[in-house]
């Protein structure tokens, strides 16, 4: 076994580092504590990607949903978190306002304490031209800890800085496909009005221009006349950054950057408070989140089954857990809710038949 434990952990390592190479976001999820009956172990791990795909094992299905939506909560913010998943009263475990508390949704009633740590890749800054002051700004936003990336109509002083992600010309679908948050426009007079529009047709959250107020005002007369929207044209900072008196090409970058670290916290901070709503922090015991619901994606609608045991909605087409009984067949989320049933079926049957909330009722058994 320790063998096998050691097996998956390589193949987690593994995975983390293909995802950091290819600066996608995840979470990697611990068990800090765990209270029988359950089937994970203190220090049992796994990794969540942003899409909720779930690798290693931190338990059942039960908690399962409700860790995916907690690791995507965490990637989301940026921010760790610890999360709580029992049903034991509050003189056993006393709410804490750092912890995210959940109800056990299994009959099993075990408690387990998770660990959630994100790792999100800095964002990224597509700096538009090949002038001196581009080129130093390239140099500045990877020491100040940022991405990034380049494009310009000359593209050889790019590639000799040894960047990786360097394109030619400017056109907004190909900045798309590299996913900037910001885009600075430092063409200072070699195709402005061409790299501009590229910038504000992407999708960046903000774009930064290098320009004195007076060219910025007629570059925004002109992106008007391209057909730039003044909704969208709000996304445009120029001058780039706060003033500094700039006069070298290397201060006139320097003040830029200064915009982009700027704007890059902002909206982090905005996307914080956004996402906040949804945290909860105060120890206040949150309902389990049905995993079908958390887990499904897509327009396609799901057939689902509430499982009469915990309450929770199991999907008809993936579930592993099941019972025919009276011709009819009972879903479960896990081995545990499948067990339970098995001791009082008479029981459960009566509540499965009671069940309503809108979602398909049981399934008839084929006929063999």
């Amino acid at each position: 076994m320790n063998a096998h434990i050691h097996d998956d952990h390589d193949s987690l390592l593994q995975l983390e580092q293909r995802l950091i190479e290819r600066s996608e976001p995840f979470a990697v999820v611990t068990v800090i504590r765990a209270s029988p009956p359950t089937s994970t172990w203190v220090g049992a791990q796994a990794l969540v990607q942003s899409n909720g795909e779930l690798h290693g094992w931190i338990g059942g299905g039960c908690s399962r949903a409700i860790v995916i939506e907690a690791a995507q909560q965490a990637i989301g913010l940026g921010q760790p978190k610890r999360v709580r998943i029992s049903n034991e009263p509050a003189t056993v475990a006393a709410p804490e306002p750092d912890i995210e508390a959940h109800a056990m949704p299994c009959a099993s009633n075990g408690a387990i304490e998770l660990f959630i740590q994100p790792t999100v890749p800095a964002p990224c800054v597509l700096v538009l031209g090949s002038t001196p002051t581009a080129l130093e700004a390239c140099v500045l936003v990877q020491r100040v800890g940022l991405r990034v990336g380049a494009a310009a109509t000359v593209t050889a002083p790019l590639t000799a800085l040894g960047l990786s992600r360097v394109l030619h010309g400017f056109d907004a679908a190909a900045f798309d496909r590299l996913a900037p948050q910001l885009i600075l426009v430092a063409t200072q007079g070699d195709g402005d009005e061409d790299a501009l529009e590229a910038a504000l047709r992407s999708s960046a959250a903000a774009v930064l221009l290098v320009a004195s107020r007076r060219k910025a005002d007629r570059l925004r007369d002109a992106m008007l006349l391209r057909g730039i929207t003044p909704q969208r044209l709000s996304a445009l900072h120029a001058p780039a950054g706060p003033s500094i008196h700039a006069h070298t090409p290397q201060e006139i970058a320097l003040g830029a950057v200064a915009g982009l670290v700027t704007l890059r916290r902002e909206l982090e901070q905005a996307g914080a408070v956004a996402g906040a709503s949804s945290v909860v922090g105060n120890g206040e015991v949150v309902p389990g989140l049905p995993p079908c619901e958390a887990m499904s994606a897509g327009d396609t609608p799901v057939a689902r089954y509430i499982n009469p045991v915990c309450g929770m909605a199991v999907d008809v087409a993936t579930a592993r857990h099941v019972i025919e009984r009276g011709g009819e067949r009972v879903y479960f989320c896990c081995d545990g809710c499948k067990s339970e049933f098995e001791r009082a079926p008479d029981r459960y049957l009566a509540i499965a038949a009671t069940q309503g909330r809108g979602q398909p009722a049981r399934e008839p058994a084929e006929k063999t």
